[in-house]
């Protein structure tokens, strides 16, 4: 492509320069004639017109000769050309062998006379040897500059698409991992950039997703608290022992499936969520729902299991509406993880209860139980890890919804004895602001990159 461009701007320009050569010679033959044609005008005798030839200048074979005057001069133009200059009383340029001749018709008195000028060859393309070899060395310059140039930059732009196969190639074989570092021209660059934002994207999607399907299952728990405590208040489903009618065997084998079916179940649960548990994913924009209404509607749940299990049990402080910035169903969730643990992990007839307090922009919904407490509140609180055998999402459940809200999770020993886990919200209807570097809010600001943060109370009954 190069070669073709060098050729379409440099060919013309040779012609051009070879077309002024040519055009320059001819115009010095006419600044000839004209010296002769003034001698002429002046004295048309022999003498002075061979006087004003070898003024002329130039080689003597290449002087001007004057036709029509008295005697025959040697000629190089032919008869027909120079007679059709003299009727026409235009000058006349015309090819002959070895170059060219200009005739030029002069009136002198009453004969018209032709003035001849013989230009060679040579005197025609006089530099132009020199030009076009001038023009081609410049042709070839660009061309080997162009391709040099070429090289480097396809060299430069091959290298990058093939980075970019390479780690395309890599994500398509499930490494998410891979990254490239842009480069090349800038379609190229600007096509690395957007791989790696496409990398992080199938990266954070593909988390997000694991994520949703691990918090979804462990909601499954709470269904399934409720059917295996309902299960474990049935008979015994022994029926090796002692002498059963039909009916009983049937009604024995049938708890003892309803049992092993439950089991099953959560053991399939567990799988599904440590299957699909990956980092902690990013959060959509938060709703806005009322805490106390919230709290009032899931203890209509958990009280008819308390009813069941003899558990003593109070609500405090839901009376009023109390607004928070996440989605109803997310703080439900949360709440239903955290009151899941008080009856799976303490035993029946254990005492609890749910506060709900307000002060300094924050919003504390407190879950205190009588049981044997959290030995460890670090590590229940991080994502996955449990003492008890679970998949240890339910505390992380509650901790992404109130870090949702702004807020945070904390673990300390309840007034009744055993755990007590805080729930920090923030308050959707008041901003937080520092009221006391020893405050809530003062605390907030010096323990923000921590993971576990206290909720500051007395510890009386009265709370």
């Amino acid at each position: 492509m190069s070669t073709i461009v060098a050729l379409a701007f440099l060919i013309p320009l040779g012609l051009v320069l070879q077309r002024e050569a040519y055009e320059e010679a001819v115009a010095d033959a006419a600044r000839r004639s004209a010296l002769v044609a003034g001698a002429l005008l002046v004295d048309a005798e022999p003498a002075a017109v061979q006087r004003a030839i070898a003024a002329s200048g130039g080689d003597p074979a290449t002087r001007p000769v004057v036709h029509g005057l008295a005697g025959k001069a040697p000629s190089r133009a032919r008869a027909e050309d120079v007679t059709k200059a003299a009727t026409q009383r235009e000058p006349l340029v015309t090819e002959v062998p070895g170059g060219v001749v200009r005739l030029d018709p002069l009136l002198v008195g009453d004969q018209v006379a032709v003035i001849e000028v013989f230009v060679t060859q040579a005197t025609l393309r006089e530099g132009t040897r020199t030009t076009w070899l001038m023009l081609v060395a410049i042709a070839a310059g660009l061309v080997v500059a162009s391709v040099i140039v070429v090289d480097r930059i396809a060299a430069r732009a091959v290298a990058s698409a093939r980075n970019l196969v390479r780690a395309a190639l890599a994500v398509g074989d499930g490494d998410l991992g891979v990254r490239i570092q842009p480069s090349g021209p800038r379609e190229l660059a600007e096509a690395g950039y957007a791989f790696n934002r496409m990398a992080d994207r199938l990266v954070t999607s593909r988390t997000d997703e694991r994520e949703l399907v691990a918090d979804l299952s462990h909601r499954l728990r709470t269904p399934l608290t409720v059917l295996r405590l309902d299960a474990d208040a049935l008979d015994s489903d022994d029926t090796s022992a002692g002498s059963f009618s039909e009916a009983e065997l049937d009604r024995r084998r049938t708890i003892r499936r309803i049992r092993q079916a439950i089991a099953t179940l959560e053991g399939e649960v567990d799988v599904l969520i440590n299957t699909t548990r990956k980092t902690v994913t990013q959060e959509a924009g938060p709703a806005v729902c009322d805490v106390s209404e919230v709290v009032r509607d899931r203890m209509v749940f958990w009280s008819a299991l308390a009813g069941d299990q003899n558990r003593p049990h109070k609500v405090l402080g839901a009376q009023l509406r109390i607004p928070v910035p996440v989605p109803r169903a997310e703080l439900a969730a949360a709440l239903d993880a955290v009151l899941g643990n008080v009856f799976r992990y303490t035993p029946q007839g254990t005492a609890f209860e749910v506060v709900v307090s307000r002060r300094d922009g924050y919003v504390a919904v407190r879950v205190d139980d009588a049981g044997p407490g959290i030995a460890d509140p670090d590590r229940a609180l991080r994502r996955g890890s449990s003492d008890q055998g679970s998949t240890g999402l339910g505390l992380d459940i509650a901790r992404r919804v109130a870090r949702q809200a702004n807020g945070s999770v904390s673990i300390d020993r309840a007034h009744l004895g055993g755990a007590s886990v805080v729930m920090l919200l923030a308050d959707a209807d008041a901003a937080p602001r520092q009221v006391s570097r020893f405050g809530l809010v003062g605390r907030l600001a010096r323990e923000r990159d921590s993971s576990v943060r206290r909720w500051p109370r007395a510890r009386s009954s009265d709370n």
